[in-house]
């Protein structure tokens, strides 16, 4: 039996140093079970795995173990709504209630598509109570969101659509399609790409899954926030709870925020086709136009949500000085709680992927995939 403390898969010889440091972060328990992907042209350079699937180490992390992203399956999420562009089906500048009426109501007749994409809607959450469980319920979970008043002024700033972004850009999709978030990007990428992402998991795929291991509490002292304040009003309804992912209900559920289930490679593959101007083994989903979009910055300043500085293009997060691992150029990325993360050069035409199960502290980030982001790039460079 092959040691899970030593990264399995494929590296190019120069992307030896980050092999090194990956087997490193699992072999000192700063990594419990990960995966590691870095492709250039499409052609994967790096696709590199170890570690253990569960935290009793009973389970070797495999070539196709799968855990859940969090908000990496919002760079899903956002492609999925880009193809629509590509195909003139959906415009980033309509407001969204030309797709779906009902979402004009409450003062949100003239909220556009962009700014639904860039967090700059106004509605980063639920004004009434919800719980985990019931953000898989689609159909209520919507007709909230429709029926309600913006928290602020829409454009005026981002406010980070925790775990309601899915349910918003997922609905527009399912206006426009006919189909579910999960169905509609399954048939129409992920399955092209021959890629092993999923938002709503098939029962027969369950046990491939490796639980998450839920971090400490979020470092938000919600005693001390105001109870009638944008980030309170979001992060508290439904506080979040890792342990959700471990049900079948969200598994199979599409919550196009916050339930994808995939490992470093899959996530990998999809992006590159960003990375590769829009096309990645001869199959063409978005063409340059389309993608140059994502780089048309909505919002730039404090997160009205999380507190802290990003640079908002239309589905994706641009470099900024706080994110150093996050180089500058024309480069967009997203992460998921706990620590996951996909980078798109599309400079470089690179994509960087990493995944793991042991979820670190805070929103987003951590030590371990900085260290592994910086590592890939002086290889590179």
């Amino acid at each position: 039996m092959t040691d899970p403390r030593h990264a399995q898969g494929q590296c190019q010889p120069r992307f030896e140093a980050l092999r090194q440091l990956f087997s490193s972060n699992i072999a000192s328990g700063a990594d419990l079970g990960a995966s590691l992907a870095v492709t250039l042209d499409g052609e994967f350079v790096v696709d590199l795995w170890g570690g253990w699937a569960d935290e009793a180490r009973s389970r070797p992390w495999a070539a196709d173990t799968i855990t859940n992203v969090w908000s990496t399956t919002k760079m899903m999420t956002s492609l999925t709504a880009l193809l629509l562009v590509e195909r003139g089906e959906l415009d980033l500048d309509a407001p969204v209630a030309r797709y779906w009426p009902e979402f004009g109501a409450a003062g949100k007749r003239d909220v556009q598509v962009r700014q639904l994409m860039s967090y700059n809607s106004g509605v980063s959450g639920w004004e009434q109570p919800v719980t985990m469980a019931d953000l898989c319920d689609r159909e209520k979970t919507t007709a909230l969101l429709a029926a309600q008043a913006p928290w602020w002024q829409p454009g005026s700033a981002s406010g980070y659509h925790a775990l309601n972004y899915g349910h918003l850009v997922g609905e527009v999709v399912r206006r426009i399609t006919g189909q579910g978030l999960g169905a509609f990007f399954s048939q129409q990428i992920a399955q092209p790409l021959g890629a092993d992402f999923h938002i709503g998991l098939p029962a027969s795929e369950f046990g491939r899954v490796s639980n998450v291991v839920p971090p400490p509490p979020l470092p938000f002292d919600f005693s001390a926030l105001d109870p009638a304040s944008v980030m309170f009003k979001t992060l508290s309804n439904p506080l979040p709870d890792a342990s959700a992912s471990w049900t079948d209900g969200w598994r199979q559920a599409e919550i196009g925020a916050a339930n994808g289930q995939g490992n470093a490679r899959s996530a990998a593959r999809i992006m590159s086709v960003l990375a590769g101007g829009g096309e990645v083994d001869g199959i063409r989903l978005l063409s340059p136009r389309t993608i140059n979009r994502i780089f048309e910055v909505q919002s730039h300043g404090v997160d009205l949500v999380l507190g802290v500085p990003f640079k908002m293009g239309v589905g994706y997060g641009l470099p900024i000085p706080e994110l150093p691992y996050i180089p500058d150029g024309k480069v967009c990325f997203w992460g998921g709680w706990g620590g996951s993360l996909v980078i798109v050069d599309c400079d470089r035409r690179m994509t960087f992927s990493y995944v793991m199960n042991k979820m670190a502290p805070g929103v987003m980030g951590g030590e371990n995939v900085a260290g592994l982001a910086a590592c890939a790039y002086a290889a590179l460079n």
